[in-house]
């Protein structure tokens, strides 16, 4: 299954903040739109980084004063994205190998329009596999 599949599915909202925001701001956005990570973008077009949960709680760890740190201090800013043509089988790779949770997707021209996390690409995995399991079912029952 591709990307572009998924994103019909979910949407293609993807929610971003700007660099010079505090983590303070980065928190609050994660709880309110419930994600794990919002992409870093200045246009909300480029991909200039990622800040997930995992970077707030290493920051605080840190140095306790870090929510008023701006986000580019602690963003990732080696961002792994893709295509909408890519393949969920592609990403499972690229997520395990890497250790990232989300992924981009960006169009040819390597502007934002969409993300998937690690948790749409289980869920998409399973549905396949529940598929193919009610196939070859019917195809036993039926033989």
């Amino acid at each position: 299954m591709q990307l572009s599949t998924i994103l019909a599915a979910k949407g293609d909202f993807v929610a971003t903040i700007t660099p010079d925001a505090t983590v303070a701001q980065l928190a609050s956005d994660l709880v309110r739109h419930g994600v794990g990570a919002l992409v870093v973008s200045a246009d909300g077009r480029t991909i200039d980084g990622i800040a997930s949960e995992r970077d707030v709680v290493r920051a605080v760890a840190t140095n306790i004063s870090a929510m008023e740190a701006p986000i580019s201090s602690i963003m990732t800013s080696r961002v792994f994205s893709a295509p909408p043509e890519a393949h969920v089988d592609e990403l499972m790779h690229v997520m395990t190998d890497k250790r990232v949770r989300h992924i981009p997707v960006v169009d040819e021209d390597g502007a934002l329009i969409g993300i998937v996390s690690i948790g749409d690409i289980v869920k998409t995995r399973l549905e396949e596999l529940e598929g193919e399991r009610a196939a070859l079912m019917e195809y036993i029952t039926q033989a």
